[in-house]
């Protein structure tokens, strides 16, 4: 009994040290943003750039710390790095409006203007309704699916009439074939959030190398602000393709990932 007693007196005093730890660290990250926030309605963007960089660096993520983190810089005239965190905000709320308004702004002020290849248009709804949501939007959608889907083979054979039935089965149907769709795009957000890489170039000018030697061939030149993929790495060379299919390779500093 009294080793009892004692054990949960040391975990319910875990629990409190953990408690105050964490509303300690939610006022700190409140206080930083704060005070970042402060900094840039009076115009003093440096400043915030710093009081928001001290949250990035201790690891933490949100659409709003790197929205106001692109903004900051681009006031600043810091367009690479201005996309990079719209980019990183948009990653997390996808549907944003205002994220994306204010990263088409950005984009006018590259030099870049690549075409991308042409897909068919079916291709393009699938993309357009990929992103929509997040990862983690996308499972959530999955579950209330789920739970919708079982909900209705109960209510089949609870229904009072051959009428209620028909409904009931036509409504499952559906809901059945929407979720089988949903799982699709779920397992293909999955397998890109894993694989496929993203960039944007930070340097005012990056010439682009057919190898990943100094000494090679220049391909092509690209500018600050322009995304690309990220498909390979070799030593301190990252291996980029462009939008419009062209492939090459630039000093892993010149671009960070998105």
């Amino acid at each position: 009994m009294v080793n009892n007693k004692l054990s949960f007196l040391i975990l319910s005093l875990i629990i409190l040290i953990l408690t105050n730890l964490l509303i300690v660290n939610a006022s700190q990250v409140i206080d930083t943003m704060e005070k970042g926030n402060t900094f840039y309605r009076e115009g003093e963007y440096e400043k915030a750039i710093d009081e928001y960089n001290k949250l990035v660096d201790e690891g933490h993520l949100g659409t709003s710390l790197f929205y106001n983190l692109g903004n900051s810089y681009y006031r600043i005239g810091k367009i690479g790095l201005s996309i990079l965190y719209y980019e990183r905000a948009l990653k997390l709320s996808p549907s944003d409006e205002d994220i994306k308004h204010n990263l088409n702004f950005a984009r006018l002020s590259t030099v870049d203007r690549i075409q991308p290849l042409p897909t068919f248009f079916l291709f393009e709804w699938w993309e357009a309704i990929l992103n929509s949501f997040t990862e983690n939007g996308w499972a959530y959608i999955v579950f209330i699916l789920y739970l919708l889907v079982i909900y209705l083979a109960g209510s089949y054979f609870f229904a009072r009439s051959i009428k209620q039935q028909k409904l009931v089965l036509f409504s499952g149907v559906v809901a059945l074939f929407v979720l089988a769709i949903s799982i699709s795009l779920l397992v293909v957000k999955i397998n890109r959030e894993a694989t496929a890489k993203s960039g944007v170039i930070l340097e005012q000018f990056v010439t682009v190398k057919s190898s990943p030697d100094p000494q090679s061939t220049d391909s092509f030149v690209i500018h600050e602000g322009l995304k690309v993929n990220l498909e390979d790495n070799l030593d301190e060379w990252v291996k980029i393709r462009l939008a419009d299919g062209k492939v090459g390779w630039i000093e892993n500093n010149y671009v960070e990932q998105i």
